[in-house]
């Protein structure tokens, strides 16, 4: 009986291993999104047309929608280069990567403010990208 239970634990040491493994890809995937996704969702988040900045673009004057959405997918862009080179020993994810530099919430010079209306971003960005694809699908 003892031999029969020993035999099955690295068996089952390996299935859990084998499921951990399958299971990271899964939650990798589940956050990739293209350049103009996320613009379009950050567009949404910072207020849509409504917006006193587009796109939450304060920092870079622009001329209109497309201009300033020129600038965010210029950022994105940039920061997916940032993430791969060294962004991705602090963050998990991209978008948390993304979201410490497009609305940061701690560091030097970040206000009170800021790290207050900013806390919300990513999750409000997490949103619309969601909501985006479920429009996509037809859900």
């Amino acid at each position: 009986m003892k031999q029969k239970i020993l035999m099955t634990m690295p068996s089952m040491i390996i299935i859990f291993a084998l499921i951990a493994l399958i299971s990271l890809p899964a939650s990798a995937s589940a956050e990739t999104y293209t350049d103009d996704e996320i613009a379009d969702a950050i567009f949404r988040a910072e207020g849509g047309e409504k917006a006193t900045y587009l796109y939450g673009i304060r920092s870079i004057p622009y001329t209109d929608e497309a201009d300033a959405r020129k600038i965010c997918l210029n950022t994105i862009k940039d920061n997916r280069k940032r993430y791969t080179e060294y962004g991705h020993k602090e963050y998990d994810t991209f978008l948390k990567f993304l979201g410490s530099r497009y609305a940061p919430t701690k560091g030097k010079g970040v206000s009170e403010y800021a790290k207050k209306v900013n806390k919300n971003w990513l999750g409000n960005v997490r949103f619309f990208l969601k909501k985006e694809r479920q429009e996509k699908e037809g859900k």
